[in-house]
């Protein structure tokens, strides 16, 4: 390994510093920072508007953070629109599901590589073999994804009809299609019931065994974040409390003060 790789493998692959968001007067997030490691689970926490989702929101580009740093492989990305932050590999879902639901389950799938495939206006017109082999190539890797989360036999039906446990899996699906290597789950248990969150737990950690894909997430089941993180930011009223593992963070008396409060 070259010394230029063997930086790469030691370096974050998501680095976050003194990340503040001002809405007007009101201070939402006050000089967080954290670091995902590549090929890492890891979760952040907090009790409702502690400023979880403002992070989420500021990191994966649809808010401008008003100050603070945010490298994807070193690669500076505050302030960059989300679709120019999802060429850098990072890639999220939302809290409420946002399927294009008048669309087909495949459909979806079709829709999120537009980028990936080639779609010269002359090629597609005339039909060339080129632009033949990327709409198949497309369309394999769609079935693929739907095969692997269980979900190729509603390919045809629109998406939002679907229960509401497979639109969680074609949303993730849609993220993984684009060959992420961060991808940030904002919620991805609301709303699932009890064995959904079970197969939840397996797929986000199958997904970063078999793809070497990082996790970032956001969740209030405790139950999967402490048995799927390696590590966890508290945060409360939009500062970061502590991080640390699911041991050090179950047992810190800070955590246990913000969410349960003091007698």
């Amino acid at each position: 390994m070259t010394e230029t790789n063997k930086h790469t493998a030691s370096t974050p692959l998501l680095q976050v510093k003194d990340l503040t968001m001002r809405f007007g007067g009101l201070l939402a997030v006050d000089h967080v920072s954290f670091e995902v490691g590549r090929n890492e689970i890891f979760a952040i926490i907090g009790p409702n508007g502690a400023g979880k989702t403002t992070v989420f929101n500021c990191v994966g580009g649809f808010y401008r953070p008003t100050s603070g740093q945010v490298h994807m492989d070193g690669k500076d990305i505050a302030g960059l629109p989300s679709h120019k932050v999802a060429r850098h590999g990072l890639v999220r879902t939302f809290q409420n599901v946002r399927l294009f639901k008048e669309l087909t389950v495949v459909e979806n799938l079709l829709v999120a590589q537009h980028t990936q495939v080639e779609s010269n206006m002359l090629k597609g017109l005339f039909k060339l073999p080129s632009y033949r082999r990327a709409e198949k190539e497309a369309l394999d890797r769609a079935v693929w994804w739907l095969d692997f989360m269980g979900i190729r036999a509603f390919a045809n039906r629109e998406a939002g009809n679907l229960a509401y446990g497979h639109q969680r899996r074609l949303e993730i699906a849609r993220c993984m299609i684009t060959k992420p290597r961060l991808l940030m789950l904002d919620e991805p248990a609301a709303g699932l019931n009890p064995q959904e969150k079970v197969e939840l737990q397996h797929l986000i950690d199958q997904l970063r065994r078999e793809f070497d894909v990082a996790v970032l997430l956001i969740e209030h089941d405790m139950s999967l974040v402490m048995n799927v993180s390696e590590r966890i930011l508290v945060m409360e009223h939009g500062k970061p409390i502590v991080t640390g593992t699911p041991d050090a963070v179950r047992n810190d008396p800070r955590v246990i003060k913000a969410y349960l409060g003091e007698e």
